[in-house]
Formats: C-alpha cells, sequence, structure tokens
C-alpha cells in the first residue's frame, strides 16, 4: 500500500494538537503512515504535547516525528515538512483538525493512483459559542462550495503525482487555495467522510477571518492568473443565494452583513487566523 506522510504545521496549539493527534490515532486506515509536526515559533508545550504521542504511535506501527522550528510562519513549516517526507501520498493538516474515523483510509483510496489527484474531506463547522458565528457557519456550510466541493480548509491531500505539480509552497496567505488550483475540477475528489473544522467566535473576528481569506484569493489573482480559471463554479447563482435566504434568514443576515462589512473595510491588512 502506498504510504502516507502527514504534515502537520503548529505554532502555539498545545491547546488543540492533543485531540487532533487522538483523532489521526483513531482512523481505520491500516496502511504506512508517517505524521511529521512543524512546531513553528511556539511560546507554548505544542512540541512536547505531541512527542508525548510518540509511543502511541509507535504501537500502531506508525511513525510520529517531531520538529521545531525557530521561526514562526505556516509556509515555512510546510516547505519544512515537505523536506522531510518521503514519497507517496501527502496529507497536510491544520492542528485544531478533528478527522472522522474514515477519513483517511477513503483518502488514501482515492489516491492510490498513477495520475495526479487532489483530496479532501466533508467540511463539518464545529458547534460555536456565540449566535452570530453560528448563524454565520450555518449559511455557509450549505454554500456550493462547501457543501458539493473541495474546499481545502484546514485538510487537503495530494498523491505523488499531484504533488510534482507545484515546487515549494510560495508565501502566500492562502496555501490551501494555492494547492486546490494546481487541479482541475476533475482531478478533485470529495471523500464523503467529515472532519470538524473550527470557526472564530464573533462579529469581528468572522470580518477579519473573512477579510483576509479575500485578500488571499486576490493575491493568488495577482501573482498567479493562471491558477484562478481552474476554480469551477464556486460561487451560488442568485436563484441559490434566494433560496437558502428564505430557508435560513437568520444565517444569510449574519453571512451577507459580514461580507458588508468585509467590502467597506476592504482595504485593511490585520492578520487573523483562522480560529
Amino acid at each position: 500500500m502506498t504510504p502516507c506522510t502527514i504534515i502537520l504545521p503548529a505554532h502555539d496549539e498545545a491547546d488543540y494538537i492533543g485531540a487532533c493527534l487522538d483523532h489521526v490515532l483513531a482512523q481505520d486506515h491500516q496502511g504506512p503512515v508517517e505524521l511529521i509536526v512543524i512546531a513553528n515559533g511556539c511560546h507554548d508545550d505544542t512540541a512536547g504535547r505531541a512527542r508525548a504521542c510518540t509511543p502511541v504511535f509507535a504501537e500502531r506501527g506508525w511513525r510520529l516525528r517531531v520538529e521545531e522550528l525557530a521561526e514562526g510562519g505556516k509556509i515555512g513549516a510546510l516547505n519544512h515538512g515537505d523536506a522531510c517526507a518521503g514519497p507517496g501520498i501527502r496529507l497536510y493538516l491544520d492542528a485544531d483538525i478533528r478527522m472522522g474515523p474514515r477519513l483517511l483510509s477513503g483518502i488514501v483510496r482515492i489516491l492510490d493512483v498513477a495520475e495526479p489527484r487532489y483530496a479532501g474531506g466533508r467540511l463539518v463547522v464545529a458547534p460555536a459559542h456565540s449566535w452570530v458565528s453560528r448563524a454565520y457557519a450555518r449559511f455557509w456550510q450549505k454554500l456550493p462550495f462547501v457543501a458539493q466541493g473541495v474546499t481545502g480548509a484546514g485538510l487537503f491531500a495530494v498523491n505523488q503525482a499531484g504533488r510534482a505539480r507545484w515546487g515549494a509552497f510560495p508565501r502566500i496567505i492562502s496555501d490551501d487555495t494555492f494547492a486546490r488550483l494546481q487541479f482541475e475540477e476533475t482531478e478533485r475528489f470529495l471523500v464523503d467522510e467529515p472532519y470538524e473544522w473550527p470557526l472564530v467566535e464573533g462579529f469581528s473576528r468572522l470580518v477579519r477571518v473573512r477579510r483576509r481569506q479575500d485578500q488571499g484569493v486576490a493575491e493568488i489573482a495577482r501573482l498567479f492568473p493562471e491558477l484562478p480559471p481552474r476554480q469551477g463554479h464556486a460561487r451560488p447563482s442568485k436563484a441559490q443565494l434566494v433560496g437558502l435566504a428564505s430557508r435560513d434568514p437568520l444565517g444569510f443576515a449574519a453571512y451577507s452583513t459580514v461580507a458588508l462589512a468585509v467590502r467597506l473595510g476592504r482595504n485593511s491588512q490585520e492578520w487573523a487566523r483562522g480560529r
């Protein structure tokens, strides 16, 4: 069976990485796996908590490797992880993701072919505490790109032929969009198994993260103009929006108000993480 390497960049994720690794260990996949945690610029015990899981991975016959980088930054961590990885399938995983137990085996089955392929799971937003984040998430998850597509948010995978499509990750905002658009729609595969992805809490954070996401997409269009045409049918039609809004007016209000706030403050450049 084709080996799989999981590349997991982590910056100050001590509160999340244990659950993430527990969900990796709970996978029903029986093939060879190496997980490389790249703790980058951490000021907490991310690396130590990851290393504590090494014996449990060894009991499964899997290898857990922890690399520490003094400098923070996800792109540097991704490239370091790639430099450490061997041949085969590569799965890129954020430290706050919780994978459903059959997701890894489903991804490996899809990617264990000679032709280039990209794959991901079915994104499920983790339960939010604030009403605005719950309403936003409820509506956003029903948009065609999320409900039917392979978003790559927090988790995506490629086979060896697919990874050969690009070299090092460029220093850009949206690494997941960059990787996804290396592939045509016919080369992107949704594995119908869930993974839980956290959303930020509260209106102002939603605006900051949505603005950062939009900036990332615009940056790719500017630097790599050949990539956006591969996006496919990502935007909902007016009829689809009207239908979704009529079924969930509160969710639509939250989603559209965040979008409006992003447009009104589109020149702002503050940094924001996805949670």
